[in-house]
């Protein structure tokens, strides 16, 4: 079953890690870091903290069961759809002091890790999708922190670098198996191998997990139809 992929991992000591990146990374900058544009695009570093501080709206939504209150007030707002939210938190942000959303974003995240860890893997949560394990919810968060610590240059150890990319291996695996995504992979020992739409390619574990979340570049030189077939966490 895809669940067997993420059963070595503890989806809450890797929310707490990458959490601990991002918060490391952010006390440490200036203005000028603050304002450097970022991996996503129109984003700059000081934006991609707003988008986290403020989807804890929804984080918290989700854990006090209330989801579709918080749409109805989204929806009565003019926001519809995850995009739309998320340039609305980064907009409601823009012109409040740093600090005040870095502090935003550690108290209001702090409290969704600790509920969740406090519920447990195999508890269910409410979601946009309906009711939804807090376990593998937290997979999907595990994942938008390390992509966001990436996008804005957060340092990776030497010494952990191995294990972070084979967690998020595991969970790009499992997003496309129970997206029922139209590709084939398999893991060697190496290296990726990948099957869809008539092509057979191979790729390196960080350059699967860059496809998983949709950072390829050209310099990557993955065949867009295969790239396509892999997003499958952005």
């Amino acid at each position: 079953m895809a669940e067997d992929l993420l059963k070595e991992f503890d989806p809450f000591d890797v929310f707490d890690a990458e959490a601990a990146r991002l918060d490391r990374f952010f006390t440490g900058l200036d203005d000028a870091g603050w304002a450097r544009p970022s991996r996503c695009e129109g984003w700059s570093v000081r934006d991609v903290l707003g988008h986290l501080a403020g989807e804890e709206l929804y984080n918290h939504a989700c854990l006090d069961g209330n989801v579709q209150d918080l749409l109805a007030r989204l929806a009565r707002e003019g926001v519809e759809g995850f995009h739309d939210f998320n340039e609305w938190c980064v907009r409601q942000r823009r012109n409040m002091p740093v600090e005040q959303v870095l502090q935003e974003w550690r108290t209001e995240n702090a409290e969704t890790r600790r509920r969740m860890r406090e519920l447990g893997r195999d508890a269910s949560l409410d979601t946009m999708a309906g009711p939804y394990p807090v376990g593998m919810q937290a997979f999907h968060y595990d994942s938008e922190y390390a992509t966001h610590a990436d996008d804005v240059g957060a340092p990776v150890a030497k010494e952990e670098a191995d294990a972070r990319t084979l967690w998020r291996v595991a969970v790009g695996r499992f997003a496309l198996s129970e997206q029922g995504a139209q590709v084939q992979v398999e893991q060697t020992a190496e290296q990726m191998w990948v099957h869809t739409a008539g092509l057979t390619t191979t790729l390196s574990f960080p350059e699967f997990v860059e496809a998983t979340v949709g950072r390829l570049t050209p310099d990557d030189d993955v065949d867009p139809r295969v790239a396509s077939a892999l997003r499958c966490l952005a």
